[in-house]
């Protein structure tokens, strides 16, 4: 099997979002920094209420799905089809938006940590204008893998993976694409190889302590592109390291993009803005 490297690095930048919620985006910055089907990463994190207190107000989306991943904090989620949940450390949300939502995602705390990822995963063509759809996990619905070896831990978010010659599958099915989530946890020192098929396009981001992919190092809050290959090869360096694991196959269809609106043609986000301010997007 051959290691996969690093093909491109996006590193994160601080911006703001929402209402002003403080936030490192890799992913999204511009088109030029995507990686399909990954349209966006945002990384928050904050124990400063005054970072994320005011939330995400009421937004729409048309066109692709957007993942939360609570690592620390409760948000609470409200849409308009009447949908209203609290998402909690370690929990997921996998929201399709389809043809379109209208939600807000508030925070349901005034002070301590808020933590976590919003990822926007495109749709094709075919399916963007399907009806709206969630999935709900808390932490405890999520599968977890431990190497009895190494002492690496893997949440498995979505998709499957075969570890040691064991097929596993992540919390998210039937999901276009069939896209791949992990969350890893390495020790220090350990080591982790996972099978990933070179068609499969994707990145890792490393989000706390030190760590190398194929021999080459990841740079904190960082998307590093999967080069081609088809095996992952992660080394923790002196601490403990936590990555994030995405990887999908590439839908290669045009993509044009107005804020919350992703379709294929400029004609599509147009109609679909007339259709929101007209009051007809969902």
């Amino acid at each position: 099997m051959s290691d996969r490297t690093i093909n491109r690095r996006i590193p994160a930048r601080e911006s703001r979002d929402g209402a002003g919620v403080r936030l490192l985006r890799s992913l999204g910055r511009s088109a030029h920094h995507r990686i399909d089907p990954f349209l966006m990463l945002d990384n928050f994190f904050s124990d400063n209420p005054d970072d994320y207190i005011a939330g995400f107000p009421a937004h729409p989306h048309r066109g692709f799905e957007t993942v939360t991943y609570m690592l620390d904090g409760r948000m609470r989620h409200r849409d308009h089809l009447g949908n209203e949940a609290v998402l909690e450390s370690g929990g997921v949300q996998w929201m399709t938006a389809g043809r379109g939502v209208i939600h807000e995602e508030m925070p349901e705390q005034e002070e301590g940590l808020m933590r976590g990822f919003q990822l926007w995963v495109n749709l094709p063509a075919a399916e963007k204008m399907t009806p709206a759809r969630y999935r709900d996990f808390n932490a405890d619905e999520i599968p977890q893998y431990e190497d009895a070896v190494t002492g690496a831990r893997i949440k498995l978010i979505a998709g499957e993976i075969e570890i040691h010659g064991e097929p596993l599958q992540g919390a998210v099915k039937g999901i276009s694409r069939n896209p791949l989530m992990l969350d890893l946890r390495l020790p220090a020192g350990a080591e982790l190889r996972l099978p990933l098929a070179d068609e499969q396009a994707g990145f890792a981001y490393l989000f706390e302590g030190e760590a190398q992919l194929g021999g080459q190092p990841l740079n904190l809050n960082e998307a590093a592109e999967l080069g081609s290959g088809d095996q992952l090869h992660f080394t923790a360096g002196a601490e403990d390291a936590s990555i994030l694991l995405l990887a999908a196959q590439p839908i290669a269809e045009p993509v044009a993009q107005y804020g919350p609106f992703v379709m294929n043609t400029m004609a599509e986000v147009e109609q679909a803005i007339e259709d929101y301010q007209a009051g007809r997007l969902v």
